[in-house]
């Protein structure tokens, strides 16, 4: 059934507009500011844990009805609930259009506005704009599927939750305690994608790039997915123009066959359960 589930987030995720109907924060992002008053460790009990409870619950009422087909619909929702949010190809597209016709005002404009990426220069501003890519296709569909493939949908509807938290929490402490909390729920997937990067890459430029560092627990996933994503595409310095939006392209596709391998590997582990 996970697998099932699988596929057909890909199917709400680029086929269908359902993805949009799904994550509807406003009624957790309520409770959040209710509950941010509080101390920050209580705060996240309740924001993030009890959810994650009560949906744990629900599944286990249901999967020994129908042979466990009735907790299917909660599996999708809980999944597609889970993905990041926002369209990062859309995002990227009035970029992709002022960097292509070298206008860097207006690139560095629509970076800011469209994915919050700022830089002081043009070669700066493309290499964060490859990191922009690179971690919120990870963030957003690689971490939260590889959580959901390993132990069901509640560590990825936590991934996600503690995501929601560091990132619109006004109180610093608890959005610090839960940046901490998915910095661990990052560290294993992110290796694992770094992995994938360099089987479906340069795999010697990987390995080069990221080997010293890779067992480091303070090295932020951010930082560990761009560097590998460069070095698997061999990119060399920024470049304008047509030059420098083929480079994210590039990454697109790696993306893409790292995707294509994930699915795999898992179809494989299920084959062999």
């Amino acid at each position: 059934m996970n697998f099932l589930v699988l596929l057909l987030v890909l199917w709400i995720e680029k086929l269908s507009s359902g993805r949009a109907r799904i994550q509807q924060d406003g009624p957790w992002l309520r409770w959040l500011a209710r509950n941010e008053g509080l101390s920050p460790w209580r705060s996240l009990l309740l924001v993030v844990l009890l959810p994650v409870v009560l949906v744990g619950l629900v599944l286990l009422a249901l999967e020994p009805l129908a042979y466990g087909w009735l907790a299917f619909p909660v599996h999708l929702l809980v999944l597609v609930y889970s993905l990041g949010r926002g369209d990062v190809l859309a995002a990227l597209g009035p970029f992709r259009d002022a960097w292509r016709r070298g206008d860097d005002q207006a690139a560095l404009h629509v970076a800011e506005r469209d994915m919050g990426v700022a830089a002081d220069g043009e070669s700066e501003l493309l290499e964060r704009v490859q990191d922009y890519e690179l971690w919120q296709a990870y963030q957003g569909f690689f971490a939260v599927i590889f959580w959901y493939a390993l132990l069901g949908p509640l560590p990825a509807l936590a991934y996600r939750l503690l995501a929601l938290t560091a990132e619109h929490s006004e109180r610093p402490g608890v959005a610090e305690r839960a940046a901490q909390l998915r910095h661990a729920l990052d560290w294993l997937p992110a290796r694992v994608l770094a992995a994938s990067f360099a089987l479906v890459g340069n795999f010697a430029a990987v390995s080069q790039a990221v080997l010293h560092d890779l067992l480091a627990w303070e090295l932020p996933a951010a930082r560990l997915v761009a560097s590998a994503g460069r070095a698997a595409c061999e990119l060399g310095e920024p470049q304008a123009g047509e030059q420098g939006v083929m480079s994210l392209d590039e990454l697109w596709q790696l993306l893409i066959r790292s995707a294509v391998l994930w699915y795999a590997a898992f179809a494989v582990w299920i084959l062999l359960l």
